[in-house]
Formats: structure tokens, C-alpha cells, sequence
């Protein structure tokens, strides 16, 4: 406490009283009614030794999940705010004002970065996938009725997550032109949720392991989301094992398909076409440019048969030459016109806004070493343990950053349910989620006074209080 020679009024610090991540409360609650930290907790690996434990498995995944919900994106931001009032209500077991007292702190980096060493290992990994897509299609159900969706089109993409080091598995990656890790990533775009993640190294090929991990992420969208799934990638996955994989368990796709010399003459006609229609028409309106849609047959060299595919011309007020592009797909034209697959198809770019949200705000930081632990509570160990696999380890960071993403996401779609306006990632983030608060302990009673934006808070604390249901 510090007393101002010029007023004599006093100016005090009270740092368990005081906090900028109010959001985690709302945070606690959203995991609390998906029981996804239940499921968690109860599947994660945990061989520790019971003498040395402190923190329970769900503190510890609850504080890991909250943290990266509010944009934290180093396990080094729980040292710092271990004293923070909010974060240790949010991530606590017990309740009333026993997380404020001595032994409410949050757990510390270390104690995170061996949770995370703990769940790298496969069944870890498998159990935090599930739970991720288990988030989502709580959310859908939940925001939609608890009705499940019958369908659900699912985007397969790829983005690059930058590393500034000599990470184990990162590369330059020319395309990038960054040294990065290559993930692969999906998630039901039109919706905005991230379904799951695979860390992939930096120069792999888009597609792959692309094969696999459809496969599974479409068995877990149609036995916890939805009734039927289908499948929307860009250019660089079609191939015929994918292809003929997705067909043979009826899934319909629809994707971009690379132009090459066969598609080429193939479009020849339509394009002539184009330019007759274009001189007895006059040129388009001003930035109304004009669409035409082609039906053809098509079957690459390494393809097992022929597919559908559709070619799409698109003139351009100013463009000399139309452009033109082809969707492959399987869905017949009897249950789908190539108009309205030409709609379906732009909805990737809404997925595609999604996973930026995903890189420019969650921002996954991927950092492990292979380091072995010499210490433990400051002392030297006996033996030392064997080092950690920094490439699972970063596996099970890209999913705990997809967890962030997806508490962030419910947040945001309930605001934009009361408010009846749009609300980014970002917005969320600023005004809502570190909305500063003071708490007031008085007897058994914890007071939580908000300010800047409290009204938000207040509606977003609202709308978390309508998710009643089976899993709430």
C-alpha cells in the first residue's frame, strides 16, 4: 500500500481481487453443462504417484482448456496469473471462496507441460479427438433444440502453423515460405466448428494422410453430430483411394479439381459458348459478373472409372477472357444441379474464415523439446526420466488449441443469438472475454462487479443459462 504525498489518499494493489479474464467464469460454465471435462478426466491416461499429486485431472484439463478459451496461448501465462481471482474459480474443484484461499493457486508450467508429456501418447491423443468433436456436437444440439442435424457437410483443409526454432518436424515450406508445421484440419465450416486436428510435418503434401483421417473423423461426425455427413476439400485432396474410399461408404464429396489438358478441351465448347453469349449480350453489369454452369463426364488417367464433374465459367466486368474452373463430385445430378453445387462449394470460404480466426486469434503456439526433467520441486532427481516426444507433444497442444476455438465459438454464437448481430473471434475476445471485474468476499459470498462491457457479459452469462438438456 503506497500513500500520495500531494492528496494523502492511498492507492492499494489487491491482486486476488482484481482480474482481466472474466471470461473464464463464462468459460467454466460452458464446460461444466457439455461435461466435457468429465469425459476427459475420466479417460485421459494418469499414472502419477498418489503422494504427489496437488491438482486433480480435471483441474488440470479444465485449466489447460480455459486458458487456451481465453487466448493464453503459453502454459507459462498460469505462473503469471496464479493469484488471478477468476481463473482460479473457473479451473477449481471445489466450490465457495475455497479456490481464493492459500492453496487455490493454479497449477504452474511445469505441472501443465507434464500433463500435456502425459496425454501425448496415443490413447491420450484419440480420447482429446473425441472429446473435441463431443464439444461440437454438444453445441449443435444444444443451440439447436437438442435435435440432431440430419446432415452435416464437413470441410477437409490444411493450414500452416509458424515455428520459429528447429521443432522436430518442422521444414521450410516453399509454398508458405515460412518454416512451419503442416496440419490438416476439419471442421463443419458452414457451422463454424472445429471437428479435429493432425500435426503433420512442414513439407508433406496436402493430402497427406488425408485417407485416414476422414475416415475417422466421419465415423465420430455420424455417431456423436449428425445422421449422414458429406465432404467439401479444395484441389489438392482427390485422389482415387479417397475417393473410391468415400464412395464405397456412400458418402457424396464435392471438391475443386486441378485443371489439366483433357479438362482443358473439355471446356472448350462452353467457352465458345460463353463468348457467343457475351457479344450478343454486351458485356456484364457492373460487378455483376455472369455465371454458366456445364454438366460433363470425366475420368483421370489413375482414376477407376469415370466421374461427374462440372465445369463453371464466371465473366468478369473488364475481363477479356472468362475464367473457368470444374467441381468433381458424386452426387448425382437428379439430387443436385450443378447451380446448387456451385453454391455449396462457395460455402468453403466461410470455413475458410474460420480456421484464420483459428490461426490469428487461438494462434496455436507449438514449442515442445525433447528435454529430459532433472528437477522436481527444485531438487535433483535420481533417476532421469526419459525425454518427452516433442512431435505428440505438439499434437496434443494443436488440440487443446482447437478445444480454445471451439469455448471460444460457443460463446460467440450465443451472442450472436441475443444480439442479432455478428460477432468475430477477436471482438469476443476484447470486449467480452477480458472484461475487467473486482470480487468481493463476504462471508460465504463471492460478489463479481464487471466493468467495460458488462452488458455483454451479462447476456452472454444469459444465453449459458438457456442450454438446458440431456448433457447439460
Amino acid at each position: 500500500m503506497r500513500r500520495s504525498a500531494s492528496t494523502g489518499r492511498r492507492i492499494s494493489s489487491r491482486r486476488d481481487r482484481i482480474t482481466g479474464d472474466s471470461g473464464a467464469l463464462t468459460g467454466r460454465e460452458l464446460l461444466r453443462r457439455s461435461r466435457v471435462v468429465r469425459f476427459l478426466a475420466k479417460r485421459l491416461p494418469d499414472k502419477r504417484d498418489g503422494h504427489r499429486i496437488r491438482h486433480s485431472q480435471g483441474r488440470l484439463a479444465r485449466t489447460l482448456l480455459l486458458l487456451a478459451g481465453q487466448g493464453r496461448r503459453e502454459h507459462s501465462d498460469a505462473t503469471e496469473l496464479r493469484d488471478d481471482p477468476a481463473l482460479r474459480l473457473a479451473t477449481g474443484d471445489r466450490a465457495g471462496t475455497a479456490p481464493l484461499g492459500k492453496a487455490g493457486h493454479l497449477p504452474s508450467q511445469p505441472t501443465l507441460s507434464r500433463r500435456v508429456a502425459a496425454w501425448s501418447a496415443k490413447e491420450g491423443v484419440e480420447v482429446l479427438r473425441e472429446g473435441l468433436q463431443r464439444l461440437a456436437g454438444w453445441r449443435l444440439k444444444a443451440m439447436g433444440g437438442w435435435r440432431r442435424p440430419e446432415t452435416l457437410v464437413i470441410d477437409i483443409d490444411s493450414l500452416p502453423v509458424e515455428v520459429h526454432g528447429e521443432q522436430p518436424g518442422s521444414a521450410w515450406n516453399g509454398y508458405y515460405h515460412r518454416r512451419v508445421y503442416h496440419p490438416i484440419v476439419a471442421s463443419a465450416g458452414e457451422t463454424g466448428d472445429i471437428l479435429d486436428l493432425r500435426l503433420r510435418e512442414g513439407q508433406v503434401h496436402t493430402a497427406d494422410g488425408g485417407l485416414e483421417f476422414v475416415l475417422e473423423v466421419l465415423e465420430r461426425a455420424e455417431r456423436h453430430l449428425c445422421g449422414k455427413a458429406a465432404v467439401r476439400f479444395d484441389a489438392g485432396y482427390p485422389g482415387e483411394p479417397l475417393m473410391a474410399a468415400l464412395e464405397e461408404r456412400g458418402t457424396h464429396y464435392v471438391a475443386r479439381v486441378r485443371n489439366n489438358a483433357v479438362l482443358k478441351r473439355l471446356a472448350l465448347p462452353a467457352m465458345d459458348a460463353v463468348v457467343w453469349d457475351a457479344l450478343r449480350n454486351g458485356e456484364p453489369a457492373a460487378g455483376e459478373p455472369r455465371t454458366w454452369v456445364c454438366e460433363s463426364s470425366y475420368r483421370a488417367g489413375s482414376w477407376s472409372r469415370s466421374r461427374r464433374v462440372v465445369q463453371v465459367v464466371v465473366e468478369r466486368p473488364g475481363e477479356l477472357i472468362p475464367r473457368c474452373f470444374w467441381l468433381l463430385t458424386s452426387m448425382p445430378s437428379e439430387e443436385m444441379s450443378g447451380e446448387d453445387l456451385l453454391v455449396l462449394y462457395r460455402k468453403r470460404g466461410k470455413a475458410e474464415g474460420h480456421l484464420g480466426e483459428l490461426m490469428s486469434v487461438v494462434a496455436p503456439a507449438l514449442s515442445s523439446t525433447s528435454r529430459r526433467k532433472s528437477h522436481y520441486r527444485g531438487k535433483e532427481v535420481a533417476k532421469r526420466e526419459k525425454g518427452v516426444d516433442p512431435s505428440a507433444c505438439n499434437q496434443v497442444r494443436l488440440l487443446l488449441a482447437g478445444f480454445g476455438y471451439q469455448i471460444m465459438h460457443v460463446q460467440r454464437a450465443l451472442l450472436e443469438r441475443v444480439t442479432g448481430t455478428g460477432w468475430s473471434l477477436r471482438r469476443l475476445a476484447e470486449r467480452v472475454l477480458r472484461t475487467p471485474a473486482r470480487f468481493t468476499v463476504s462471508g460465504r459470498r463471492i460478489t463479481m462487479t464487471t466493468g467495460g462491457a458488462s452488458a455483454h457479459w451479462r447476456m452472454l452469462a444469459r444465453g449459458l443459462a438457456t442450454l438446458h438438456g440431456p448433457s447439460g
